[in-house]
C-alpha cells in the first residue's frame, strides 16, 4: 500500500440510515437493504456501480452482508463481513477508505447494521474463566471505571447525570433517534440503580438499525456539492499496562502504559488529518454509558484531563457552544446497535458538515470527528473535512 501522504483523496458520496428502534417485524438485513438503497439515492448512484462493499455487524452470524445485499440484488462483487465490537463500523469505514486511496476501488459501499438481542449485552469478548467471573457484565465494568474517573476527576454523579440530559435534548432533534424526549436532570437521578453509582438513565439504550454510505475518489462524484473527505480513518487496539474495564483489562502498576489506546487513535488520526484537536468544530464521542463521553472527550485532546465536567456544566459541549459533541444523541439517545454505532457517528458528521442537520446544525462546522470504542479492545477514530 502506498504511503499516506501519497495516497488518493476519497471522498464520502453518499449517506443513508433507517431509524433506530426496537423492530419485531424487520431482520437486519430488511434494515441493511432499506439503508443501502437510502445511500444510493443519496449519492446519485446505482447498485452496479459499486465495485466492493464493507459490512459491519457483532451478532448477525455468517455471511450477514451477504444477506442484506441480497435485497437489492447480487452482482459478484466482493463482499468483506467485518466483527470487531463496537468499533465494527468504524473499522468497515476504514477498510473501505483504504481501498480506495489505494486505487484498488473507485467506488465502494459502507455498510454497518445490527438486530439487536434484547437484554442486557450478552458479550463473548472474553475468555471462558473471565465470562464465568461475571466479567462481561457491561454496566458493572463502566461502574468500576466510573468510580477510578470521580476519584481521579472530581466528578460528580450530577455531573454525568448532565450527559444524559443533554445528549437526550439533542436526540429530540433527530427523528432517527430511538429517544425523541428530554429528560431533566431530577429524573436521570432518580432513575433506579443498576450499577453503583451508575443508574438506568446513565445507560444507553439497545436499539435495531443500519447505516452507511458511498466512499469514491473524487472523479466519480455525481454530486460535488455533497462530498466529504476522509482526512483520517484509524483503528489502535488495547495497549498493555492501559485499563480498559468493559474488556477486563486494568492497569499496570509496574509497567504503565505510556500512551493509552483511545489516546494513541486520536494522536494518529490528528496526525493523518493533519490537524489538532483546536481544530476539530464538532464531534461524536463514544458514550455508551454516561460517564464514558466525559473521560472520552478529555482522551480526544478536546480539554485536558479533568476538565469535562466543568466544561460540560459550562455548556462548552452544547450544540452551541464551542465544541460541540454527540449532537444527534450519541448512543445514549440515538441508541446502540452495535455493528451500526460508529458509522451513525459518521453519518452525524457527515450531515453536519454539509449543513444538513436541521435544528441540530453546528454553524459553520468544517471538520468533525467520530470516536467508537469496544471490546477486543479497539478504538476507531474518524475525521472528516468539509
Amino acid at each position: 500500500m502506498k504511503p499516506i501522504n501519497q495516497m488518493r483523496e476519497v471522498v464520502v458520496a453518499g449517506i443513508g440510515t433507517t431509524r433506530f428502534n426496537v423492530y419485531e417485524d424487520k431482520q437486519w438485513f430488511h434494515l441493511g437493504g432499506e439503508a443501502i438503497l437510502n445511500i444510493l439515492k443519496d449519492a446519485g448512484m446505482q447498485w452496479p456501480d459499486i465495485q466492493a462493499a464493507f459490512c459491519a455487524s457483532v451478532y448477525q452470524g455468517t455471511g450477514s452482508g451477504h444477506q442484506a445485499i441480497k435485497e437489492v440484488g447480487l452482482t459478484g462483487i466482493p463482499v468483506v463481513n467485518i466483527e470487531n465490537a463496537c468499533s465494527s463500523g468504524g473499522s468497515a469505514f476504514r477498510l473501505a477508505y483504504q481501498s480506495v486511496a489505494a486505487e484498488i476501488y473507485d467506488i465502494v459501499l459502507v455498510l454497518g447494521m445490527e438486530k439487536m438481542p434484547r437484554g442486557p449485552i450478552p458479550s463473548t469478548a472474553f475468555r471462558p474463566f473471565e465470562l464465568q467471573m461475571g466479567f462481561n457484565v457491561q454496566p458493572a465494568n463502566y461502574a468500576n471505571e466510573t468510580v477510578e474517573y470521580m476519584k481521579e476527576s472530581g466528578a460528580t454523579v450530577e455531573d454525568f447525570s448532565l450527559v444524559s440530559v443533554k445528549n437526550r435534548k439533542n436526540g429530540a432533534l433527530n427523528p432517527n433517534a430511538r429517544f425523541q424526549k428530554p429528560v431533566t436532570l431530577e429524573e436521570v437521578m432518580a432513575s433506579r440503580m443498576v450499577a453503583k453509582p451508575m443508574r438506568l438513565l446513565h445507560c444507553c439504550p439497545l436499539a435495531d438499525g443500519a447505516t452507511g454510505f458511498i466512499l469514491c475518489s473524487r472523479d466519480k462524484l455525481k454530486s460535488a456539492s455533497k462530498a466529504v473527505k476522509v482526512a483520517s480513518s484509524v483503528l489502535s487496539s488495547g495497549v498493555y499496562g492501559d485499563a480498559f474495564y468493559p474488556s477486563a483489562l486494568v492497569d499496570s502498576v509496574k509497567f504503565p502504559a505510556k500512551e493509552g489506546m483511545t489516546e494513541m487513535s486520536a494522536r494518529m488520526a490528528y496526525e493523518q488529518a493533519g490537524i489538532g484537536p483546536e481544530d476539530i468544530d464538532v464531534a461524536q464521542v463514544y458514550d455508551t454509558m454516561a460517564p464514558s463521553e466525559l473521560w472520552d472527550i478529555e482522551k480526544m485532546g478536546l480539554c485536558g484531563k479533568g476538565e469535562a465536567p466543568r466544561l460540560l456544566r459550562e455548556g462548552k459541549f452544547n450544540i452551541n457552544g464551542q465544541i460541540p459533541v454527540n449532537t444527534d444523541g450519541g448512543l445514549m439517545s440515538r441508541g446502540h446497535p452495535l455493528g451500526a454505532t460508529a458509522c451513525a457517528q459518521i453519518y452525524e458528521v457527515v450531515l453536519q458538515l454539509r449543513g444538513e442537520a436541521g435544528p441540530r446544525q453546528v454553524e459553520g462546522a468544517q471538520v468533525g470527528l467520530c470516536h467508537a470504542s469496544g471490546a477486543g479492545p479497539n478504538s476507531s477514530v474518524t475525521i472528516l473535512k468539509k
